[in-house]
């Protein structure tokens, strides 16, 4: 980890107004149409993949699974240290364990919840410690885990999806909340294929085994508080440049993570890098998502669907 203060980090700040979190450079006041000249969406398209769950036939084994805490009793919850750091060849996240329990998040000066310590993320001296058990069993072989995110026939079906961020007025955020996009809404949450592909799950109503990919790229811009956050269930993992930045792991409630831009001191600024998403809604009751972002992303290319449902 890295000993050294990021004083870039402290010179922005975030502050409330009439609920909207608005991002101030250092001794900027808020220009009335300061960001007029933004765009007002991001469209970014990906690929949803469908499985069944495991006591169905040809079900997958980590879906409607209750994860195991390190003593091998059932316990859902936020499971950290499941994939590796790096993406691998594929641009794919890669097993690295069955996860660990956390206990207590890992926080920022600002309260907000990050991602446990890595050497490539600068420490600030406002983060406070978290805390994990032993391994559990949040999923089960990396045979399996590799299956999330690839075609696999005979065992998942994908087809594309397109989300949509809106820019908070007034604001250089952009946002996408199934709770206020109007086709989430009357699907009862972020549940894109209800009645697609598998089908839905049981009497439930609804689809819920699948995942969810977005391969995307920004511009860094040094000393600008860009961040990128996530709200939501189940497993997420965000990767900037191939690195690992946001680890929401596990079978979960709605959780959050956020990573500040800044304290990835290998980027240099005006220089464009990728950022790639991986989400999982693995078990019933619910599915959430939310996305907030300073930054201006962009579709790099739709993940290749060879399992396409028609």
């Amino acid at each position: 980890m890295h000993t050294r203060t990021v004083s870039r980090i402290r010179n922005w700040k975030l502050i409330t107004s009439a609920g909207v979190l608005v991002a101030l450079l250092p001794g900027a006041a808020l220009a009335e149409g300061e960001f007029d000249d933004l765009p007002e969406t991001i469209s970014l398209s990906g690929t949803v993949r469908d499985f069944n769950a495991r006591n169905d036939p040809g079900g997958h084994t980590d879906f409607q699974w209750r994860p195991l805490n390190a003593q091998g009793n059932g316990s859902y919850g936020h499971y950290m240290k499941m994939v590796a750091d790096d993406l691998d060849e594929d641009g794919k996240p890669v097993f690295r364990s069955r996860g660990h329990k956390v206990t207590r998040q890992w926080r920022d000066g600002s309260g907000r919840n990050i991602m446990s310590p890595r050497e490539y993320i600068a420490y600030d001296q406002g983060d406070s410690l978290g805390r994990m058990q032993g391994e559990g069993t949040s999923s089960h072989t990396a045979e399996e885990f590799a299956q999330w995110y690839r075609d696999v026939p005979g065992l998942n079906l994908s087809t594309g999806l397109e989300i949509m961020l809106h820019r908070e007025p007034g604001t250089n955020k952009y946002v996408f909340d199934d709770k206020s996009d109007d086709f989430f809404l009357s699907a009862g949450g972020f549940f894109p294929i209800n009645g697609e592909l598998y089908g839905n799950y049981s009497s439930t109503g609804k689809n819920f085994h699948f995942t969810f990919e977005l391969a995307t790229e920004f511009k860094f811009e040094a000393d600008s508080g860009q961040i990128f956050r996530f709200i939501g269930d189940d497993d997420v993992w965000v990767f900037i440049d191939g690195k690992l930045v946001i680890d929401l792991g596990g079978v979960h409630g709605a959780l959050d993570q956020t990573i500040e831009l800044d304290r990835l001191s290998w980027l240099e600024d005006g220089e464009t890098y990728s950022l790639h998403f991986f989400f999982a809604e693995r078990h019933t009751t619910q599915s959430n998502f939310r996305v907030e972002t300073t930054l201006q992303l962009r579709d790099i290319s739709v993940p290749t669907i060879s399992a396409l449902y028609d």
